[in-house]
């Protein structure tokens, strides 16, 4: 029952970030006007920076790719976790109207990231040991 369950939301957090990063390539959803002049400011801020949006659609893109196929799941819900409280925060402080689809993907990040603990485990060491086959 578990395994299903995380199929589920492996696949649905997966599409959404792969449709979204693709869609910051492609942009065949369009997107809303700012909510309000600082969100503006700061969108256009980072659009004109000229690496941002490239890089995110890729990771993105990339990342639910990855959780679609099932492959490298934990590195993928690595690379999705500043995306995801970017997201979260944005909404938060400049446009609580899209607030929804960013709990969502807060909520589907943090099952994942719950389901899939045991693989962080030496992420989250406190102090990481050296592999010892690896000599100076």
């Amino acid at each position: 029952m578990k395994n299903r369950i995380a199929i589920v939301l492996r696949v649905l957090l997966g599409l959404i970030f792969f449709i979204f990063g693709l869609n910051g390539f492609f942009h065949f959803i369009p997107l809303p006007p700012p909510a309000n002049p600082a969100a503006g400011a700061y969108m256009g801020g980072l659009f004109q920076s000229g690496y941002f949006f490239p890089l995110l659609a890729l990771v993105q893109t990339l990342a639910g790719a990855l959780l679609l196929a099932g492959l490298f799941v934990p590195l993928a819900l690595l690379l999705l976790a500043p995306v995801t409280l970017h997201i979260l925060l944005y909404h938060i402080f400049l446009d609580p109207a899209g607030m929804g689809l960013a709990l969502l993907v807060v909520i589907l990040n943090a099952s994942l990231g719950w389901i899939y603990l045991e693989s962080f485990q030496g992420v989250l060491a406190v102090r990481a040991q050296i592999n010892a086959t690896q000599e100076e």
